[in-house]
């Protein structure tokens, strides 16, 4: 099976964006991967609800979300409402992890954990059963461009072998640093989705290179 693609809007050129969403709805992608940054959480600032709805507005595929704020849960409704059809929170972030979640999947939408490069797998034991999605950070968060971290191996196969054992559907997904040279091995290592930014928009033909890693 190969595996899903989720081009990271982060690193689309921001003066033509939907022509960059048209790409993507025209390619063999089968998401949208939208950063949101406050400034707090990671140090840097990007999407806002605004723009969310402007790519949903334009998007044909579903809207990846992944948030990387401090105190989510004042604005899980209104991600929602601005179009998120899977929505991500960060381990590190929400102190009430269990109730989050069940407020997104209360409103339709499905849930993610994500876990920062440093954040062991283990801490999900108690909520796996509750998580669509686990994102796997496998670089710093903040900035795209960044080297894959290669630890990222293990805490993957780490996080394939709990959901196993648990016998829950949970998608693990890697975000950071994802190209040519390392996407067979993540896949190996148990991921099912794959978010790529720069290799993707910064490639000469973004839908060559997006069929690249699928397969």
């Amino acid at each position: 099976m190969n595996n899903l693609i989720a081009p990271s809007l982060l690193s689309a050129d921001f003066g033509n964006l939907q022509a960059d969403i048209e790409m993507i709805n025209k390619s063999n992608a089968d998401w949208f991967h939208v950063d949101v940054m406050d400034g707090v959480f990671v140090p840097n600032i990007s999407f806002g609800f605004s723009i969310i709805k402007h790519i949903k507005k334009h998007a044909k595929k579903p809207l990846d979300v992944h948030l990387m704020i401090t105190n989510p849960d004042r604005y899980i409704e209104e991600f929602v409402r601005a179009g998120a059809d899977i929505l991500t929170i960060h381990y590190e972030a929400c102190n009430h992890l269990h109730r989050t979640l069940s407020m997104i999947r209360s409103l339709g939408t499905k849930a993610g954990v994500a876990l920062n490069p440093h954040t062991p797998v283990s801490v999900l034991t108690d909520i796996l059963a509750e998580t669509d999605i686990v994102l796997l950070m496998s670089v710093n968060p903040g900035f795209g461009g960044q080297k894959f971290i290669t630890n990222t191996y293990r805490k993957t196969q780490q996080l394939k072998e709990m959901i196993e054992r648990e016998g829950t559907k949970t998608l693990i997904e890697i975000d950071g640093g994802v190209d040519d040279t390392n996407a067979k091995k993540i896949s190996e290592s148990g991921a099912d989705v794959l978010v790529a930014g720069n290799f993707v928009f910064k490639a000469k033909s973004p839908t060559d290179a997006i069929d690249l890693i699928r397969n």
